[in-house]
């Protein structure tokens, strides 16, 4: 199950055509009276519509925004508003415009009204970027986010086409970046993919017709949505890019989101496998980044830093800078891995599907397997090289990496011998053992719960008699078990072989230490007619699996403890009968909830429960004791 938080921005929104003719009404539906228009000198004639229909409530404009919101272009329009005593702001226009309206309510807390002229989305988050000193900084803030945003569809109309590919791209960076982010969550999830593929199928149509009002619709409509993404979650690599492209180099906002796009995408591909392949579904292409270049080029865009003015001299900067802080990208980022990022972005280059050449090597091994194809073999096999080359395809594995996991199974090899099986001990620390396990056991639930058979059984335990004692005095609480074993009927089942193991009051197995000659709390029992056998032992401890090997180092390298919790080995055979192997785990015990093979299951927490006095086969003991009754349950073949 997916856990997530999500906590949606409350701007109210108005869609359509010919929406901005209600712009009195939603000024007024707010409470004010006294607007400040905000407007660059390009826009005159919807600023003229607007400010037609705001009438008396206009008080003051002002057409100073500027790219990447400069905090002396805020005091300006500052100085415009504290003068006219305006309540409220109305922003006809872009990013540009949007940020400066941000800015000055963060300011001095009045609401704000914006008619988007282009597909940037910041109009419905609560994200305010500024630049002062030639360096932009991010904030965000509830109080950032504008109550009412109007989506009139005819203002986008005469917006030129390259200005509309750009804007419609940065649309796409949000939505992309939304579905990688560490708060993605599957509203978010739906909008961005929506996002993605309606701004893709539009910007084909606006090329052939710029004037296509429903392919502005389509845009404008994506353009809200993926800007809903960018204010629900966090943004990553691309964003943190063009923020340092854009306010320490003074590139166009929008265009360097466009050229950067596809080459942040490539970056992150090996780490975000899944999402790539919904974007490439979206796009209705075979992969993401290469695709998502291909539709740039198609609509017209541009595609490289060269041609938006950046010297190639300034890459190495731009990448120290990118990286001189920490933030949350899904692949590790590196200095040197920015800079080959920014010059491949810088030449223009088509990034190339990855996953070319290795989905034919892939193929190829496949193949291989062809002469077994129908057999078990073969699927497994298949299944296995198809999941190990995507493993290493998604996480971008080196050499030396490989060559590491090489060697700690070489050393797992090694150190495994007939009395240590350190490769059963790594399956089970990683939850194989216990998946393989679930799986088998789910087939029958009306027996009981197996449990994984562990590194330290040994074939053809010594046989004993009912009543004998496993540990042969070794020091421990004393435990008596009395034992039945019944199929799913209820009828005992007689002539079973039960194998019985557990390790001594320190935590070891016998065929851990060196001064035991033979074998020591490990037997052989057959049931009587009763289906029933008893024995002494001792209560078992926790006690930590072997950790001088490659698996303890891996446990140590992810600050896992090597415990497992108290139990005793049981291993239940019988002709006619399905083979039972499980573990019975006392109430209580320590590491119940952290078992580190996770072996435990609920239904195997049994009581071991305290006694005093007399023993069931009358034995005098001078100390208290455990009971063990249980009745195991198998099922038949």
């Amino acid at each position: 199950m997916r856990s997530f938080d999500y906590s949606p921005n409350p701007a109210r929104v108005v869609f359509g055509s010919g929406t901005a003719k209600r712009v009195r009404d939603e000024v007024e539906r707010l409470g004010h009276s006294r607007v400040l228009l905000l407007a660059s000198p390009q826009l005159d004639v919807p600023a003229g519509q607007v400010s037609d229909v705001l009438g008396d409530l206009l008080v003051a404009r002002f057409d100073g925004a500027a790219m990447h919101t400069p905090v002396e272009v805020t005091e300006q329009a500052l100085d415009v508003l504290r003068e006219h005593d305006a309540d409220c702001v109305v922003a006809i226009g872009g990013g540009s415009t949007t940020g400066l309206a941000k800015a000055l309510a963060v300011r001095t807390g009045v609401d704000q009204v914006i008619l988007p002229t282009t597909y940037a989305g910041s109009e419905v988050t609560p994200v305010l970027g500024e630049t002062e000193g030639g360096r932009k900084t991010t904030r965000s803030a509830p109080e950032i986010l504008p109550e009412t945003v109007i989506y009139d569809v005819d203002f986008t109309l005469g917006l030129p086409l390259n200005l509309s590919v750009t804007s419609g791209v940065n649309a796409l960076a949000h939505a992309v970046e939304a579905l990688y982010s560490p708060q993605a969550n599957p509203i978010v999830d739906a909008m961005a993919l929506d996002a993605i593929s309606g701004i893709a199928r539009a910007l084909p149509r606006l090329r052939e017709d710029p004037w296509n009002l429903d392919a502005r619709g389509d845009l404008l409509r994506g353009a809200w949505l993926a800007g809903t993404c960018l204010g629900a979650v966090g943004m990553a690599l691309h964003h943190k890019l063009c923020h340092t492209l854009g306010g320490s180099f003074d590139l166009p906002h929008a265009e360097t989101h466009t050229v950067i796009l596809p080459h942040a995408m490539a970056y992150n591909a090996p780490a975000t496998r899944d999402v790539m392949a919904r974007i490439a579904a979206a796009l209705g292409v075979p992969d993401a980044p290469s695709g998502m270049y291909d539709l740039i080029v198609a609509a017209g865009g541009p595609t490289s830093l060269r041609e938006l003015g950046m010297r190639e001299t300034d890459l190495s900067r731009a990448a120290e800078l990118a990286t001189a802080k920490p933030y949350p990208n899904p692949r590790e980022l590196t200095t040197e891995g920015i800079v080959a990022l920014l010059d491949d972005a810088w030449h223009g280059r088509r990034p190339e599907a990855p996953t070319s050449d290795l989905t034919r090597l892939t193929e190829q091994v496949v193949e291989s397997f062809s002469a077994a194809a129908g057999t078990r073999v073969a699927t497994l096999l298949t299944d296995l090289v198809r999941h190990l080359h995507g493993f290493a395809i998604d996480n971008d594995l080196t050499e030396g990496e490989w060559m590491t996991a090489i060697d700690f199974l070489t050393r797992t090899g090694h150190i495994t011998t007939d009395t240590r099986q350190e490769f059963i001990l790594l399956s089970d620390t990683l939850g194989v053992s216990s998946v393989v396990d679930l799986m088998t056991n789910s087939r029958t639930p009306d027996t009981t719960p197996s449990a994984v058979l562990g590194p330290f059984y040994v074939e053809g335990p010594p046989p004993k008699a009912h009543g004998s004692d496993l540990a042969e005095g070794l020091p421990g609480l004393p435990l008596w078990a009395d034992i039945k074993i019944i199929d799913t009927a209820g009828a005992p089942v007689a002539g079973a072989v039960v194998d019985v193991w557990q390790s001594n009051e320190d935590g070891f197995y016998d065929v851990q230490l060196p001064d035991f000659d033979g074998p020591v709390l490990r037997a052989r029992f057959t049931t009587d007619d009763r289906g029933r056998f008893t024995f002494w032992s001792i209560l078992p401890s926790e006690y930590p699996i072997p950790a001088d090997g490659p698996v303890g180092q891996l446990l140590d390298a992810v600050g896992r403890h090597p415990f497992r919790a108290p139990h005793v080995h049981f291993m239940i055979s019988a002709p006619g009968h399905q083979r039972l192997v499980t573990q019975l785990f006392v109430n209580g015990g320590a590491y119940l909830d952290s078992d580190t093979v996770f072996g435990v299951k609920d239904r195997l927490i049994v009581d071991f429960t305290p006694q005093d006095g007399p023993t069931p086969d009358g034995r005098e003991l001078d100390v208290p004791w455990r009971l063990l009754d249980f009745t195991f349950r198998i099922a038949k073949n």
